[in-house]
């Protein structure tokens, strides 16, 4: 069974938000219409505590500069995604109907956590692979936000999980805290394995 596998398409990814995607929400029409085509959608959830020390705030620090944080290299950023927050919710257009289940990472404030699979030093799971190797998954099509953080770490994790994993490139935009990070982490998508697809190639099966 294939899945979809929609990455923190949330309030504050989207323009608007505190850490606001370019385009962020115009990718949420194409989610939309490509849920009915998977037999499983399931969705991770960035889930901060206020204090989280990714948050240059709490180092007296400006967004964008990094840090290390517990042994780990570490972007800072704005305060985003708070627990129950507005902020953490997902676009209220995005039809959450059909998705089975949601998995919320970035819990723990002492490390970040970009994949929906591991936080960023592979030191604990969400249960996210387990879940999908439950129900017989062995296809994982990846779309949401930001391509060159939480999707490209969500995708590299499939892959390296053993799931055939698919990019939909048309149903993701990216932060780009420096020219061409997306088209980069595409790529480094692409050389670890992850197939690279459009929207369309889903949607005329039908």
């Amino acid at each position: 069974m294939n899945a979809l596998l929609i990455v923190d398409i949330q309030n504050d990814f989207c323009p608007g938000g505190a850490l606001a995607v370019n385009e962020g929400d115009q990718i949420v029409p194409f989610v939309n219409c490509l849920q009915p085509h998977f037999g499983l959608v399931v969705a991770t959830q960035d889930w901060h505590p206020r204090d989280h020390e990714s948050f240059a705030v709490c180092h007296n620090r400006d967004p964008g500069e990094t840090i290390n944080l517990h042994g780990l290299s570490q972007i800072l950023w704005p305060i985003h995604c708070v627990q129950e927050s507005v902020g953490a919710d997902f676009h209220p257009d995005l039809d959450q109907s059909k998705i089975d289940s949601v998995f919320r990472k970035g819990t723990n404030k002492q490390i970040d956590s970009y994949s929906g699979f591991f936080d960023n030093g592979q030191r604990k799971s969400t249960g996210l692979g387990d879940y999908l190797k439950k129900r017989y998954v062995t296809g994982v099509y990846v779309v949401g936000l930001a391509t060159d953080y939480c999707v490209k770490f969500t995708a590299l994790d499939a892959r390296r999980l053993g799931f055939r994993t698919f990019l939909i490139a048309d149903a993701i935009r990216g932060v780009n805290l420096q020219p061409g990070d997306s088209n980069a982490a595409i790529v480094e998508m692409a050389q670890a394995g992850v197939t690279v697809i459009q929207s369309r190639e889903i949607l005329s099966r039908g």
